[in-house]
């Protein structure tokens, strides 16, 4: 006898995509308000809504949630877009101004995501990985466009490698952290001033 297949219901998986969506939101905020040592599976039950054990089914563990949290995190941050705008520019001052407004644009939207992961890291059982995860492909974008500008007149008067290290001081999460959540300062605020200052310690 042929072996009847498993039906899948379209509504169903719909439902549950959006269940999932929801825990992942709702354990992204209390992370980032609480941190992640101090935020259990039941707590992130209970401000989704849903049972403990519909969180362990749809998503897993609490560091389940987290690698999720990270990956999504790394995907929503649109990096891949801001660089393919900023390898069409072929001026410095352009593909500052484009870098500036690209990790501006990601950092605001993901803020709750750096917090979430920022504060896992000092209990997190491989911390170090977490990080690496959760950054190496924006490193990976910020080294690319320090070989971009290398490719332009005038170049940076540093090596693409020293380059690529300033940019990340300048646009990693770390830099805009520092200015609009630890300083106060507006987003708009921080753009210019980081923009202004790359141009002038580049040129």
């Amino acid at each position: 006898m042929p072996t009847k297949r498993p039906y899948a219901s379209p509504l169903r998986e719909q439902a549950a995509a959006r269940t999932r969506e929801l825990i992942l939101q709702r354990a992204t905020e209390l992370f980032a308000d609480r941190g992640y040592g101090r935020v259990t599976v039941a707590d992130i039950a209970s401000a989704a809504g849903v049972a403990p054990k519909t969180v362990f089914a749809s998503v897993g563990s609490k560091g389940d949630v987290l690698d999720r949290i990270v990956d999504q995190g790394v995907i929503a941050s649109g990096y891949q877009q801001a660089m393919e705008q900023v390898f069409t520019l072929h001026t410095p001052e352009s593909v500052l101004e484009a870098l500036a407004r690209g990790t501006r644009t990601g950092n605001e939207s993901q803020f709750s995501v750096h917090e979430a992961i920022r504060k896992a890291l000092p209990v997190h059982e491989n911390a170090e990985t977490l990080w690496e995860r959760a950054t190496a492909a924006y490193r990976d974008a910020l080294h690319a466009t320090a070989r971009h500008l290398h490719t332009l007149s005038p170049p940076p008067p540093y090596s693409p490698d020293e380059t690529a290290d300033l940019l990340w001081f300048w646009f990693g999460p770390t830099g805009w952290r520092t200015l609009v959540a630890e300083n106060g300062w507006s987003w708009d605020r921080a753009e210019e001033v980081l923009y202004r200052t790359a141009v002038a310690t580049l040129r």
